[in-house]
């Protein structure tokens, strides 16, 4: 039986992502209950000039001038009035929230919780995180005036779109994201991959895995429609990410197998003006990540960058004799339905990924130290279930794969130069082992937060207690 999805009661940006230019992160404190009660009851009952209205799941007609979302933390449920029995209902990750659960996902070391700056030093505090998405910075500093009359502000996190799409590490990002049943989604017209039951993002729906449906909290006001959001800081080394890929590319040039990674012949496939060095640079950037970083997956095109015919950028799948690295980036966090150890967790644990960069722009021919990085939120029905197993098992462990046990992700993973290791893959079947991958993205700070449905919302602020 299939249960009817009503979009106009899902906030927006879990099933459609928003596509803005900007976003303004604002980590709230519920220091007046009261007050933040009439807030969301405002919110949720359409807005006013005082408060900003909640922006729902549906297809616009107008594009609204901002979008307005919330996610609440399990202290934030609490301070707003949720009952214990109610709060016990939700899963136990999410109650324990993310500070407690850092050494399941690498945060440890630089990482570490401890070494979070405020307010995620103070978890206990934070109990809201509210989105503005817009294209005009001005509505976002609007909406932070609003939100400042209900909550404390304990802090902001802003963020912006790079040019062509691309992350600071000069990958074009965002490319593949779930579909799902009953949802029409105009920005991915074309796509052509499986689509996702709608109990892989809300609560209250099937799942891939027959029979198994995640437990919706009490009440069902409350639960259903949820989700569940791994938001995440993560600063990138951009410049130690470059110098990584000059070091691999001195070894290669040494190496007796170099020109099965790179046909010296033909360097403008890999990227116009470029010396064989500069190629190998970008081959290494590919395999380690599975997609070249104009966005070509390395599985369709493992010679060129810029392949003579054009190829799909989401139709494929991986298998034995795949030229995609088994760990790489692409492939760890999405195995698709390639060979894994666990198999019936193919297409289980996929996550709707949004994010915007942030901080200062980034030259490669000039590097600095600056901070800069990605301002991340993982979304799915289960923290456990899907983005602490894939963290763990996949991101961190490599257990879906034997030949990539013991190794991290090259990109994302929790990395030590005196420890870590990665295989290039070769046409022959053979590869080349890299070592010395430096810890290339630190965690900064992070939440576990539900994001209710608008029912759930309104259920939250008529509460009495």
């Amino acid at each position: 039986m299939t249960t009817k999805l009503d979009l106009a009661d899902i906030q927006g940006n879990i099933l459609r992502g928003y596509r803005r230019e900007f976003v303004r992160h604002l980590i709230l404190e519920v220091t007046d209950r009261s007050a933040a009660r009439r807030f969301l009851a405002a919110s949720v009952d359409g807005g006013s000039e005082a408060v900003p209205e909640i922006t729902r799941g549906v297809l616009w007609e107008v594009k609204p001038p901002f979008c307005f979302n919330i996610g609440i933390t399990y202290e934030g449920l609490r301070a707003l009035g949720a009952a214990p029995e109610h709060l016990n209902t939700f899963p136990t990750e999410f109650r324990q929230g993310m500070t407690q659960r850092a050494m399941k996902l690498g945060d440890f070391g630089d990482s570490g919780p401890e070494n979070w700056p405020a307010p995620f030093d103070q978890p206990e505090r934070v109990h809201l995180i509210a989105s503005v998405h817009s294209d005009n910075p001005e509505h976002l500093d609007m909406v932070e005036k609003q939100v400042a009359e209900a909550f404390t502000v304990l802090g902001v996190r802003n963020g912006r779109n790079l040019p062509e799409g691309k992350v600071f590490f000069g990958y074009v990002d965002g490319i593949s994201q779930p579909r799902f049943e009953q949802v029409y989604d105009p920005d991915q017209e074309g796509v052509d991959e499986p689509i996702d039951p709608l109990g892989t993002a809300l609560l209250g729906y099937p799942t891939k895995q027959e029979g198994v449906l995640f437990r919706v909290p009490s009440p069902n006001a409350l639960g259903f429609n949820g989700s569940f959001n791994a938001f995440r800081i993560l600063a990138q080394d951009a410049a130690g990410f470059e110098a990584y890929l000059d070091k691999a590319a001195d070894e290669l040039m040494q190496h007796p197998e170099r020109d099965q990674l790179v046909d010296p012949n033909n360097l403008d496939r890999i990227g116009k003006g470029l010396d064989l060095h500069g190629a190998l640079r970008e081959v290494v950037a590919a395999q380690m990540c599975g997609r070249w970083r104009n966005g070509v997956p390395y599985e369709l095109s493992p010679y060129a960058q810029w392949p003579e015919e054009e190829v799909s950028l989401t139709n494929f799948d991986y298998t034995h004799a795949s030229r995609c690295p088994a760990g790489s980036h692409l492939r760890r966090g999405n195995p698709r339905g390639g060979p894994i150890v666990q198999r019936i967790a193919n297409y289980t644990r996929r996550l709707v990924r949004r994010g915007m960069s942030y901080g200062p722009d980034f030259d490669p021919q000039n590097p600095d130290s600056e901070e800069r990085g990605l301002l991340g939120s993982f979304i799915g029905a289960n923290i456990g279930a899907q983005f602490e197993a894939v963290m763990c098992d996949w991101i961190n462990l490599g257990l879906q794969d034997p030949n990539i046990t013991g190794a991290n992700d090259p990109l994302l993973g929790a990395n030590t130069p005196e420890t870590s290791w990665f295989d290039l893959t070769l046409p022959d079947g053979g590869s080349i082992r890299l070592h010395g991958f430096p810890r290339l993205i630190q965690t900064r700070g992070g939440a576990y937060t539900f994001l209710p449905s608008l029912t759930a919302i309104k259920y939250l602020s008529e509460l009495t207690t």
